[in-house]
């Protein structure tokens, strides 16, 4: 009996010593990781990914490891409720994402009733922020700030040529292509054409037709880059030469991919490249070396899990209400995004948006 006891208690000793240590920290990622624009889901993924793996390997958040979970909401509003509550029942405490305006709006009422910061890598839909909600950040600018920088750019190299906006109906598509109308009309430029398309087509013969009896010279999108590469591609195929002008919705290889060597002189509104900031530089190299280019929203993501914790280690806590305190406090987080501070509302107080053109099948500043 007195053996059998003390087997008994070396295998359950045993047991304790080779069970994992359970994380105590549980941090989400949403985005697209399927769909149409998987391709940003993955950027939002790849970003988070690496930043929970350096900080594991540094200790964890106040001692205690990350646990990353991840949600797929295929850039739809009501797989990304569905993906939010399921962050909330695991018990995510904190959430990097999501990608879609449209995703980010609805679901953050969720994660504010079920006390869960947000922290929007890609989100630039105004409304976002605007709500007065505790809990809702981004590392990203603002569409106000997106079409000011494109409409400006519009009234000074096109004033008297034909300019034509087209939106694909959603809060981040049409807020962009408002705020560019607004931006231009103040500059003296009136658009020859305006109207929506829907997300997913595929032909837009009939809207190149348009664009090809107003002899327009530059199309503005709002949008992303499945329906910019593709009307790239077919007002080539109709022997446009129509510049292409969108914003960071296309900031992806798969926009070129798509549109083919005709989106060459394609222009984008993005923030200054993060891969070129010498705070970036370390992690930067860390992606290449893995053979992944840290491109779009990667180190956005990046810098909002950094944000995380820097934030729990100033508050001396990992209450998300105590976090977005101190976020809201104007304290200086270092990413790799550079230096980054939020106002009340929980926007970057800095501009966060210049104009690149498109050659070769990458983007660079012009």
């Amino acid at each position: 009996m007195r053996k059998l006891l003390l087997a008994s208690l070396a295998l359950g000793a045993g047991l304790a010593f080779a069970a994992p240590v359970q994380a105590q920290v549980k941090l989400g990622v949403g985005g697209p990781m399927t769909g149409p624009n998987a391709a940003f889901g993955a950027q939002l993924k790849t970003g988070v990914e690496q930043a929970v793996a350096d900080i594991n390997a540094a200790g964890g958040i106040l001692g205690q490891k990350v646990e990353l979970f991840v949600g797929d909401d295929a850039s739809k509003p009501e797989q990304g409720k569905s993906a939010a509550n399921k962050f909330i029942s695991d018990g995510v405490k904190y959430v990097v994402g999501h990608f879609n305006s449209g995703v980010s709006i609805p679901t953050s009422t969720d994660y504010e009733e079920a006390g869960v910061l947000q922290i929007s890598p890609a989100s630039t839909n105004p409304t976002f922020t605007e709500r007065k909600l505790w809990n809702t950040f981004r590392t990203c600018g603002r569409d106000d700030q997106q079409g000011s920088v494109a409409g400006q750019y519009i009234v000074k190299n096109f004033k008297g040529k034909k300019v034509a906006i087209v939106h694909d109906k959603t809060p981040y598509g049409k807020g962009l292509a408002d705020e560019t109308q607004k931006a231009i009309n103040k500059g003296g430029v009136k658009e020859v054409l305006y109207e929506g398309v829907n997300p997913g087509e595929k032909d837009y013969s009939a809207l190149v037709s348009k664009l090809k009896a107003q002899g327009v010279d530059l199309l503005y999108f709002g949008g992303l880059h499945p329906e910019a590469g593709l009307l790239v591609r077919q007002m080539r195929d109709q022997g446009l030469k129509t510049v292409l002008f969108s914003g960071d919705g296309i900031a992806d290889k798969e926009f070129w991919t798509i549109a083919g060597p005709g989106a060459a002189g394609t222009l984008m509104t993005f923030g200054p490249d993060p891969r070129n900031n010498p705070a970036a530089k370390d992690i930067v190299a860390a992606f290449k070396a893995k053979g992944i280019d840290p491109e779009g929203y990667v180190l956005y993501s990046y810098a909002a899990t950094q944000v995380v914790k820097q934030a729990a280690e100033a508050a001396k806590s990992v209450d998300p209400k105590k976090l977005a305190e101190k976020m809201h406090s104007g304290m200086t987080f270092n990413t790799v995004l550079g230096p980054l501070t939020f106002d009340k509302k929980g926007d970057i107080t800095k501009l966060d948006y210049v104009v690149y053109g498109w050659k070769d099948g990458a983007y660079t500043q012009l």
